[in-house]
């Protein structure tokens, strides 16, 4: 039934104000877009229980969402820390009206490429229930910064630009947490200890060395301000234009003075000098509502330290940068109760390229003739006949065994779920088929629908055990693939010389194989090099992914899974080394598996080592 009334835009303000006696919270992260991203219902509610027990205290995620078992809040800098990576994030506790969509437990949630569902941002999941409750048929959504338009009658999310339409679903979850009452105040600082014995796994202990020298510093600066500037020390906190929000410190104070260890902060003798930026110390009542971003800059050749902590002389060799507090006090208080000097530099790049190298250094890759690859349009494969290629692979089976069709989820013994849908006078629509390799059986019929589905380029893939019949190809665009052997090592292959791959693909029209045919297509990142050391299996790697691309099995047109951009070239499921001196994205060497890895997906893509030629 169409919803009556007239569709609606978005007005500005999601938020609820802090005057109410009673109101819902939600904690969120900042993504690296920008936006605020809601924690779930369930994940709100644990950081609630642990705030109530200690404002200042730490929040393990893992507890309660195994999901999130890398990551942890610190209440008192409001950041989110993942301790693999050591990534911060900042984090707020955001309020509305317990009869707003969080205060009622009402999640609405866009469907992604990959088929699962994300939750939109709780400002945007508040409008969207708001404009359904008034019975909108449609709410428009550009206002808050989104080119969409929310069908209500359609359940479905049009983008104004492309026309690109996605499914969209409410449903009903756990209801966030509800306060009343004045907002909770911070702790005095420094913070006291807490009763009861310590978690000691590993996990907790972890976190506990990251609160011990967080307090360090934070206390130092506390008493500095109290006590006064001794030994031309002066510490300035600014406010980072980066975020919105109230300014917990003055913008210019001075450091007091205080007792004195033996700890330098900054490089080389006294005077160092570091910057922390986008490190948040609240220290005001109000640092769990408005989250601030502070730039710190701190100068100092020997301060304060509470007593029980370590001092350390910490060091950056490479000059100011960027050292977290966080990090730097767990690095350094594990290693000072192993009696070890401690030495923080700047966080490693990703080493993407070798050195220079001229061409005449470019040699042949031994056993392969070529030096490159090239898909026109010409190669493009067409179509061949859907009964054909269904004859080709299957064998007609007189008696059906009583069991389901897979493809149409009908009995084999009766007709086929696509009678009426498709016709086609060589195929009757209970005639069953058996596919030669694997045996599983599926109707005629659905096996010329599931072909028409699909590439078709003439080979089936059993929708069962994905057995690969015939030649699989894909939907590659037009480019080009060159391949050479350059006099440098990979990480891990100290006794081999490197094997460099370029793929170049320029950007063009979909065609009718594509998601959208007649659209622009963009092609990012181009040219991409990617790298195989020079040995007996990387040479037979590097002639599969010749065959996958010669096959247009290599990439794809699609929406990418890291910028979110639809209508351009991706990988299609074949992994690639793109770092050639480092391993620090996962995307390149010391990996002993990545061959074997890379064989498994050809293989699983119809591209083995059985088609290869001796």
């Amino acid at each position: 039934m169409a919803r009556p009334g007239a569709g609606a835009l978005v007005s500005l303000g999601g938020g609820y104000s802090s005057q109410s006696m009673a109101r819902v919270v939600v904690w969120e992260w900042l993504n690296e877009h920008g936006r605020w991203r809601p924690y779930s219902a369930a994940v709100c509610h644990h950081i609630e229980n642990v705030l109530k027990g200690d404002a200042r205290g730490t929040v393990i995620l893992g507890q309660v969402d195994p999901q999130l078992a890398p990551y942890v809040i610190d209440l008192q800098s409001m950041h989110q820390f993942r301790q693999d990576t050591g990534t911060m994030r900042p984090v707020q506790r955001n309020f509305y009206d317990p009869s707003s969509a969080p205060g009622k437990g009402i999640v609405w949630e866009w469907e992604n490429d990959c088929g699962s569902w994300t939750p939109y941002d709780m400002e945007l999941c508040v409008s969207i229930q708001n404009a359904y409750e008034k019975q909108h048929p449609w709410l428009d959504l550009s206002s808050l910064g989104f080119s969409y338009v929310v069908d209500f009658d359609g359940m479905s999310q049009t983008n104004r630009q492309s026309q690109r339409k996605r499914r969209i679903r409410r449903r009903m979850d756990l209801a966030y947490p509800l306060i009343a009452g004045s907002i909770p105040k911070s702790q005095s600082w420094p913070v006291g200890t807490s009763s009861g014995l310590p978690c000691t796994c590993q996990q907790c202990m972890l976190v506990h060395s990251t609160r011990a020298a967080s307090n360090a510093i934070l206390a130092l600066q506390q008493r500095r301000k109290l006590y006064g500037t001794e030994g031309g020390a002066t510490a300035v906190v600014k406010q980072s234009n980066t975020f919105t929000g109230s300014s917990l410190w003055s913008p210019a104070t001075s450091v007091a003075r205080g007792h004195h260890n033996n700890i330098s902060v900054g490089g080389g003798g006294g005077g160092g000098k570091v910057e922390m930026n986008g490190v948040n110390f609240p220290c005001g009542p109000n640092n769990l509502n408005r989250p601030g971003t502070q730039r710190i800059t701190v100068t100092a050749s020997r301060g304060t330290v509470p007593p029980g902590v370590p001092a350390l002389p910490v060091k950056n060799l490479t000059g100011s940068g960027q050292v977290h507090p966080a990090l730097a006090g767990m690095t350094g208080i594990l290693m000072c109760a192993a009696g070890l000097p401690v030495c923080l530099t700047r966080a490693p790049k990703p080493i993407l390229h070798p050195p220079p190298i001229s061409k005449t250094d470019l040699k042949p890759v031994p056993g392969i003739n070529s030096i490159r690859r090239k898909t026109k349009k010409k190669h493009l494969r067409k179509g061949k006949n859907p009964e054909d290629v269904v004859r080709r692979y299957t064998e007609k089976i007189k008696t059906a065994p009583d069991e389901d069709c897979t493809i149409c989820m009908e009995r084999l013994a009766t007709a086929s779920g696509y009678d009426g849908v498709l016709s086609y006078k060589g195929f009757k629509p209970e005639l069953v088929g058996k596919l030669g390799k694997c045996g599983h059986m599926y109707h005629l019929l659905c096996l010329v629908a599931m072909y028409n589905n699909g590439n078709k380029d003439g080979s089936l893939q059993c929708p069962t055990c994905k057995a690969i019949y015939g030649e699989k190809t894909g939907t590659q665009p037009p480019g080009k693939m060159e391949y050479h052997v350059i006099p440098h090592s990979l990480p891990g292959c100290s006794d081999t010389k490197t094997i460099r791959i370029i793929y170049d693909i320029p950007a063009g029209i979909q065609t009718t194989e594509h998601p959208n045919p007649g659209k622009k297509y963009s092609a990012r990142g181009f040219p991409r090099h990617c790298y195989l050391p020079d040995n007996e299996k990387g040479r037979k790697v590097l002639k599969l992914l010749i065959m996958a691309w010669d096959r247009r099995l290599i990439f794809t047109i699609g929406t990418s899974s890291t910028t979110g951009e639809t209508d351009t070239v991706v990988w299609n499921e074949i992994h690639h080394k793109t770092e050639f001196g480092s391993n620090l994205t996962g995307h390149g060497f010391p990996d002993p598996n990545y061959l074997d890895n890379v064989m498994r997906e050809l293989a699983a893509q119809g591209v083995g080592e059985d088609n290869l030629k001796d």
